[in-house]
């Protein structure tokens, strides 16, 4: 670990600095910038506010459950295209404080793009070497978050990161990852953070993150803001989405979890 911003030394947020601040130029070197975004009561907020996503039925609803088979048996992988039936989790995301710091960090005003919480519960899979810019269909400048459900360890499989390394995209395998020849010319940075902090980084910047080998679940989320200038295209996306599976369906195919193959487990298709 090469800076103490990941033993939960994170900006605070309610002193977040103008665009042209140390927190922004952090970002600009490095890829990616932790941030104290949530206090305490605010924290256990938003885990209420999981459970309750967590809870809603898999079928007959908009939003979209992805379940993945552990030695444990079946449980949720993933949850998207939650803000709209969501009050509070679409003001956190949609408006506020998460808006002005993805403003600030892309150099311009934001929109949400998409939204998912990671569930990855004990058991549950990790995600192969990988950008997240190959996956967005529609966009050329936007900046990705991690807001950490509950704390995130080593042991649960917490996110590790490549800093300065953000200004191409990389060479992929045919799953859309990043080749193993790359992924070993790197230094990849583990970064454990507490509940409440949000890690910021850019949707070239490498990263991954291994299972969950402890007796924690590991809930996190993770919206993705693009630049305002382009449009809001977050229906545009998950209707992308829904097409790209149904093609996988009639090809006789399994959809992934993502437009690339990153995730390492195993899904159940509903």
């Amino acid at each position: 670990m090469v800076t103490p911003y990941y033993l939960g030394m994170g900006i605070n947020l309610q002193s977040f600095d103008s665009p042209s601040g140390p927190a922004v130029e952090f970002f600009k070197q490095q890829g990616w910038v932790l941030i104290d975004t949530l206090n305490v009561e605010q924290t256990k907020q938003l885990q209420n506010w999981v459970d309750e996503v967590a809870a809603w039925p898999l079928e007959g609803g908009e939003w979209i459950h992805h379940r993945e088979m552990t030695e444990a048996g079946p449980q949720l992988a993933r949850t998207e295209n939650f803000t709209p039936f969501h009050d509070g989790l679409r003001t956190l995301l949609r408006t506020g404080a998460m808006l002005d710091v993805a403003s600030a960090l892309l150099g311009e005003e934001a929109v949400l793009y998409k939204e998912k919480v990671n569930y990855k519960l004990t058991g549950g899979a990790g995600f192969a070497p990988h950008q997240d810019a190959p996956a967005y269909r529609f966009i050329d400048s936007h900046i990705s978050c991690m807001v950490a459900v509950d704390d995130s360890t080593v042991e649960n499989g917490c996110l590790d990161v490549v800093s300065a390394r953000y200004d191409e995209i990389l060479p992929m395998d045919d799953r859309g990852c990043i080749t193993a020849e790359v992924v070993e010319s790197m230094t990849w940075i583990p970064a454990p953070i507490k509940a409440g902090q949000t890690l910021w980084f850019h949707s070239r910047t490498p990263h991954r993150s291994g299972p969950n080998t402890s007796s924690k679940n590991r809930r996190a989320l993770y919206p993705t803001y693009n630049a305002l200038r382009e449009g809001d295209l977050r229906d545009a996306y998950y209707a992308q989405k829904h097409q790209e599976w149904q093609e996988a369906r009639d090809r006789g195919e399994k959809p992934g979890l993502s437009l690339i193959g990153d995730f390492q487990g195993v899904l159940i298709d509903e």
